[in-house]
């Protein structure tokens, strides 16, 4: 069974998946931060100074009783919020995440393609059967 295990884990594909999701890692920590620092303060700005990770709603008020003036205040009141603008930062990463992932995708595709070798041109087409007869026909005539 250990040698088993070892030839799991030494196979290529095992290393190249492990480098996979800590580089996968990393870059969600960069989307984290495009979404939290870069894309979001300028759409709060547009919108009137709204921070959206700050966005919920009140399912039951905590000790003591609301209005909250953050979500951090309501946790710490006890109170349950229903954190819908958490949510939205959270489409916006996945919409950024996805969109990077597609062009990374179509870089590789794009780059796949021109570095693949070129399909062979056809070999120009030669004579017809019929148009081989009638130059051995021609031929025979002028010979007799």
């Amino acid at each position: 069974m250990l040698k088993q295990f070892k030839e799991f884990a030494v196979k290529g594909n095992m290393l190249d998946m492990a480098v996979g999701i800590v580089i996968g890692a990393a870059f969600g920590t960069i989307i984290t931060s495009l979404v939290n620092d870069i894309i979001m303060p300028p759409i709060g700005m547009a919108t009137g100074g709204l921070d959206f990770s700050q966005l919920h709603a009140v399912l039951q008020p905590g000790t003591p009783a609301g209005p909250y003036a953050s979500l951090a205040a309501a946790s710490e009141a006890g109170a349950i919020t229903l954190n819908w603008g958490a949510f939205i930062n959270n489409i916006i990463s996945f919409l950024i995440i996805a969109f990077a992932l597609f062009m990374v995708v179509r870089g590789y595709n794009t780059l796949k393609a021109e570095m693949a070798e070129p399909e062979p041109e056809a070999a120009p087409a030669g004579p017809t059967a019929e148009e081989l007869l009638t130059e051995i026909r021609d031929s025979l005539k002028a010979q007799a």
